[in-house]
Formats: C-alpha cells, sequence, structure tokens
C-alpha cells in the first residue's frame, strides 16, 4: 500500500524516534542501531480524512445509553503505535489513522465530540464499559475475546511476516525453529508465534524466541536493528511498516488467515452495539467509510456490511 509524501516522513520522524529511545533503554549504540536511527528527520503534521461533514442522525444517536452520552463525548480506547490504523502524528500528541476518522465519523453521526485515548494494547478491552465507551485499535474477532466483550465488525485483515531486506537470516515461515520473532503482546500473532515455539520445544528442535513488545514500532525496530530475525503483524499495519524503513524491510510470502477486525463494546449491552453498528451501517452506505480507508490506502480491507458479534471468522 503507498501512501502520500506527508504520511511517509512523519512516520519516518516516529520510527526514528522509537528507534532512539529503544538505543536508549538497551544503553548500547552498534552499528545497527545507528543506522536504523539515519531515518529522515523532517516532519509533517499529519492529518486524517476530514470528517467534520458527518452529521448527527437523531434516531441513531437515541440508542446509544445515557451513560455514553451523558458527558457529550464517545470516549475510545486505542492503542495509538499501531500505524495506519492508529498511530500518533509528528506532534507526537495527537491520533491518527483510518481507525481514528472512523471514532470520529461514529462520534459525529451520534452528535458527541469524539475522545480518543491512548493506552496499552492489552489494557483497552478490560477497560471498555468502564474507562472507555468503546475500543477501536485493531481488535481482530476471536472466541476468547468474545467471551469479554461485543464486536461490531467494520475491516477485513489478514496477517503478513516482515524481514530485512533480502532476508539475510533466511527465515522461513514454514520452519521457525531458531529464529527471533518479533510480536506486539496481546496480539492473535502473539498467541500464534507461542504456539509455533512450544511446536519446535515439543520437536525437540532449536528454541524459537518470541519477542513481544507493547508498542509495534518496537516491534518493527527489533527487526530493522537485528535484534529479531522477524516481525509478525497485521497485513495493513506490516505493510505500512515496510513502507516507512527506507527500503529496510520487506514482506516474506503471502498474507495469511485474513479475519475480521471489530470495534469492541461492553459485554451485553446490546443498546450500544445496535447503535455502533448502525452508525458503521449508515458510515458505509452513505460513503464517508470507504472514503476514509482510500485515504490512507487501505480500501482492500473494506466491508459492507456491519455486524454484531460475526461468527465468520476467517
Amino acid at each position: 500500500m503507498q501512501a502520500g509524501k506527508a504520511l511517509k516522513t512523519a512516520a519516518a520522524f516516529m520510527l526514528s524516534v522509537a528507534m532512539l529511545a529503544t538505543g536508549a533503554a538497551c544503553g548500547t549504540s552498534d552499528d545497527s542501531d545507528a543506522s536504523a536511527s539515519k531515518s529522515s528527520s523532517k516532519s509533517s503534521e499529519l492529518t486524517g480524512y476530514d470528517v467534520s461533514g458527518v452529521k448527527k442522525d437523531d434516531a441513531i444517536a437515541k440508542m446509544l445509553p445515557d451513560y455514553v452520552t451523558k458527558d457529550g463525548k464517545l470516549t475510545i480506547g486505542m492503542d495509538t503505535s499501531y500505524a495506519p490504523a492508529e498511530f500518533l502524528a509528528a506532534d507526537g500528541k495527537t491520533p491518527v489513522g483510518f481507525d481514528v476518522d472512523i471514532a470520529k465519523a461514529l462520534a459525529g453521526v451520534f452528535g458527541l465530540e469524539a475522545d480518543p485515548e491512548t493506552a496499552n494494547f492489552d489494557s483497552i478491552i478490560p477497560a471498555v464499559g468502564a474507562k472507555y465507551d468503546i475500543g477501536i485499535s485493531s481488535f481482530t474477532v476471536t472466541k476468547e475475546r468474545l467471551e469479554a466483550v461485543d464486536f461490531v465488525s467494520h475491516f477485513n485483515a489478514g496477517s503478513a511476516w516482515a524481514v530485512k531486506k533480502g532476508n539475510p537470516n533466511k527465515v522461513d515461515t514454514s520452519d521457525l525453529c531458531g529464529k527471533k520473532v518479533a510480536v506486539q503482546t496481546a496480539t492473535m500473532q502473539e498467541t500464534a508465534a507461542n504456539k509455533m515455539a512450544k511446536q519446535c520445544k515439543a520437536d525437540g528442535k532449536a528454541e524459537m524466541d518470541v519477542i513481544s513488545s507493547k508498542l509495534q514500532t518496537d516491534v518493527t525496530t527489533n527487526v530493522v536493528t537485528g535484534k529479531a530475525d522477524v516481525f509478525y503483524a497485521d497485513s495493513p499495519v506490516a505493510g505500512y511498516a515496510i513502507s516507512q524503513t527506507d527500503d529496510q524491510l520487506e514482506a516474506l510470502g503471502e498474507d495469511v488467515g485474513v479475519t475480521k477486525e471489530a470495534v469492541a463494546i461492553k459485554k451485553g449491552d446490546s443498546d450500544t452495539a445496535k447503535a455502533v453498528q448502525a452508525a458503521m451501517q449508515k458510515l458505509m452506505d452513505d460513503g464517508t467509510y470507504m472514503k476514509i480507508l482510500k485515504h490512507w490506502g487501505v480500501e482492500s480491507g473494506a466491508v459492507d456490511k456491519a455486524e454484531i458479534n460475526p461468527t465468520d471468522l476467517g
């Protein structure tokens, strides 16, 4: 997926910052870290798709319970390290990305002010319905997560592998025993990687080291700097990360396991789930949703139907 120049310079800046922070935390300044941090220092203020034209739909807004509407805000929990879905602009404070734009558009339909709040990925679902009205953070719908929250589907994404350009460590995804695999904490990719690691051990093969980080920027940095051989992430995230590393990374193989991503809602809160479904479907039907995805170059993941707790999980 190709992004505009503004996206590339801003994301390169953020990746550079992440790399510098990693080096400082480790107390090292080896050659790989130094070369990795040579990303462009230029930055530009990143802006998403303008959803200011989205108007309140009174009928849909009335579907929301008072606990959501009473403060006039739609509070959204998201992990803003996951470009291009949700991440921070060059100012280091402003959430941007296609999920952020979708969240703002949903708030517009409800006549509420969007209030996206940054959180660690694994802390969002437990806080939905308490700290956050909803969670939008590239959540893949899984049977395990459906036990904790309700979902309204809004995107399709697969999983993808990325390695250093030229695959110098000869990574073969059919046999990752003996390799270091970087993943983000609490993602389905982490779960899959841990299963692979256990299988390596059960088969008596070389140990597969799963390196789990709370931020996707750190996951990407681990491969760029050579601390990991390969990373595993959602396909739009992997594609975007690759495009921002000045040709240092490349995709390995084809995308696998295309599944649904969805908005997380407090378990059993059917009123909010129905309202979010209605608002999301309205955005799909009036074209706003597709305009947002095209703005970020991720329209290949578009769906045409918002479903509550979808059963077809890919």
